[in-house]
């Protein structure tokens, strides 16, 4: 039996507005993703809110799927510039037909992206090749639409201007995801092939003296600890915020491998150990938090590139291109263009740029200029050379608004300092934390269930219900710097720091209080399930034990504790090379919980639950109940 096909008619008013509207509407929704992104992507750094993380997320995603779709609306305008509209032919904005290909250099500069965010995660900087293929199908496809429009188009010389600076915009970002690709960025940072001393030669000549019966012995000389003598070179006592800056990017360079796996000389261990034990904890984590930003840049933006040479050049050359682009259309001819497309067209050449100018703002504020005139603090620039002087200039840029600033200034004068710190931190001087009982006693609604199942959305949604972000406060940078520094006195040989780098409950104050029989429960399983016990015991004495008059470290067990789940479950490729069997076991031990919770029936109140504390430990494992 024929199936009758039934079609539903569009009112021609309506079709008429979309393919009068349609084009002009993505031109539109591209710059304002463009100007959304180069603005929030650097905040991206400073905050942990989900609401803004995936507001840039679906902005990173829509700002490529528009500029795409614009160009191909374009190109099919061009190559079709009649559609029929029920019984009727109407032309598809031909008359404009030079903006048209005015226009779509500009979409091709769009998806060369901001500065501020190349790659989004680094599985984005694996389709580097993607990217490359992209750009050069969206150049043909811009070609193609600028051959259309000859011999009669006016503004042939803007657009071949805008069409050489949009290449150059989206090779650039294809270059930067090709750089912090794991592969690329393992070999750049790889070192010459060392084969060592020549042994053979080196025996070769003692045999031969000892032919000639000459006086001759062989003396094993150990390598001269030359990374210890380097660092106590250093500055003793606080750092300004300079020299921060400066000794953040020699770690920088010296540790970037960490990130692909890669392994590091006695030399290089002793020079950080060394370095950091003359620190205090403020100036420790302030160094550690710029050499992370370095690592951030190095591999989600452009910005490295742009402080080479060819990247100088192809800033100028873009200024230059814009500015002289702006000019010409300024002075064309407009008589024969549409009102609303010589405004869509000004919007284009003066966002463009505007985002050159914000990038180069941002470039000036951050910390990479002051590298780019002077890496080293050990070198002393006494005279006021023209270096010395812009230098100083960037430092007083980079961190003016932060200094001057004391606790007893007035409160308005507290908010403004608050909203320049927000400015002008690296990061969101705050942790995350999940807590078992609390996933526990708060299952998932059923929405939440279905998402899971069809969309895996569950992740996303848990992070959201589940994760609490808390300040990362003075007193816990205080704790954690002191207990690393301890620990690195006693680690003077590898053995002694393997020992503790894997220690998980034996170097605790249990041992020295009698509590060592319990260790075997927690030692001899497996790192996930250490972690997960240490959690449940940690939230048990946390919860049921007297709250002592000095309970800061209480809170900061509480807090890393919570912390340490947080990787387990929401960020497991961070602690375990085999993701996935920690979730297993969070999973099982959440399930046997909440089954003891439903037999002591404890609801899902928090003062119902302190009563039963002893009693859920000793059901979740055994042995918890002897602490």
């Amino acid at each position: 039996m024929r199936r009758m096909m039934v079609e539903i008619p569009i009112p021609e008013k309506w079709e008429r507005l979309w393919y009068t509207c349609d084009l002009r509407g993505f031109i539109i929704l591209s710059l304002s993703l463009q100007t959304f992104m180069i603005l929030v992507a650097p905040v991206r750094k400073r905050t942990k809110s989900n609401w803004i993380i995936m507001s840039l997320w679906s902005a990173y995603l829509l700002a490529d799927w528009a500029a795409n779709f614009a160009v191909a609306l374009i190109s099919n305008s061009q190559g079709n510039p009649n559609c029929s509209l029920g019984k009727k032919q109407v032309r598809l904005a031909v008359e404009n037909e030079d903006l048209l290909a005015f226009w779509s250099p500009f979409l091709l500069l769009h998806l060369g992206g901001p500065d501020t965010i190349t790659a989004f995660a680094l599985e984005d900087n694996e389709l580097w090749l993607r990217h490359l293929l992209g750009l050069i199908f969206q150049c043909l496809a811009t070609v193609y639409v600028f051959v259309q429009s000859l011999p009669k188009n006016r503004l042939w010389i803007p657009t071949m201007l805008m069409f050489l600076t949009g290449i150059i915009k989206y090779s650039e970002r294809t270059y930067s995801l090709y750089r912090a690709s794991a592969d690329r960025f393992k070999d750049s940072i790889g070192t010459a092939a060392d084969p060592g001393p020549n042994y053979e030669q080196v025996m070769d000549g003692f045999f031969s003296k000892k032919m000639d019966k000459l006086p001759t012995r062989i003396e094993i000389v150990s390598d001269p600890d030359r990374g210890a003598t380097s660092a106590r070179k250093a500055k003793k006592g606080s750092l300004t915020e300079l020299e921060l800056v400066q000794y953040a990017y020699q770690f920088f360079e010296t540790f970037k491998g960490i990130i692909v796996d890669m392994i590091f000389s006695r030399r290089e261990r002793n020079q950080s150990s060394a370095f950091f034990q003359n620190r205090n904890a403020e100036d420790a984590f302030k160094l550690v938090e710029i050499e992370l930003n370095f690592m951030y840049e190095v591999l989600f933006t452009k910005i490295p590139l742009v402080f080479s040479l060819t990247g100088a050049i192809t800033r100028f050359f873009s200024l230059a291109t814009i500015c002289s682009t702006i000019v010409l259309f300024i002075f064309e001819n407009k008589t024969n263009f549409k009102r609303v497309d010589v405004m869509i067209t000004y919007g284009l050449l003066f966002g463009a740029l505007v985002l050159d100018f914000i990038a180069l703002l941002m470039l000036l504020l951050s910390d990479w200029i002051i590298i780019s005139l002077r890496k080293s603090p050990e070198i002393e620039l006494k005279n006021k050379t023209l270096k010395t002087r812009l230098v100083s200039a960037f430092f007083r840029l980079r961190f003016a608004g932060t200094l001057g600033y004391t606790k007893d200034h007035s409160q308005s004068h507290t908010c403004k300092y608050c909203e320049i710190k927000f400015l002008r931190r690296r990061w969101s001087e705050s942790i995350s934390t999940y807590n078992l009982i609390y996933y526990c006693l708060h299952p998932r609604p059923g929405i939440h269930q279905f998402l899971y199942q069809n969309f895996g959305l569950s992740g996303l949604l848990d992070e959201i219900k589940y994760v609490k972000s808390k300040s990362f406060t003075p007193k816990l940078k205080e704790f954690i710097f002191n207990e690393l520094k301890v620990k690195s006195e006693l680690a003077d040989d590898l053995e002694t720091a393997k020992e503790i780098c894997s220690a998980r409950g034996n170097w605790t104050i249990l041992m020295e209080n009698g509590w060592g029989s319990l260790l075997q429960y927690i030692i001899d399983v497996d790192y996930d399930q250490s972690l997960i016990l240490w959690h449940i015991a940690t939230e048990l004495c946390y919860n049921k034990a007297p709250i002592p008059a000095n309970n800061d470290h209480r809170e900061i067990s509480k807090l890393l504790s919570d912390y340490m789940l947080y990787l387990l479950i929401m960020q497991p490729n961070m602690i375990s090379s085999v993701a996935g069997i920690g979730h297993i076991r969070f999973r099982d031990t959440c399930a046997e919980a909440m089954r003891l919770f439903d037999e002591i029936d404890c609801g899902v109140q928090n003062e119902d639950l302190n009563q039963h504390y002893w009693k859920i430990g000793y059901r979740v494992h055994p042995h918890l109940i002897r602490l």
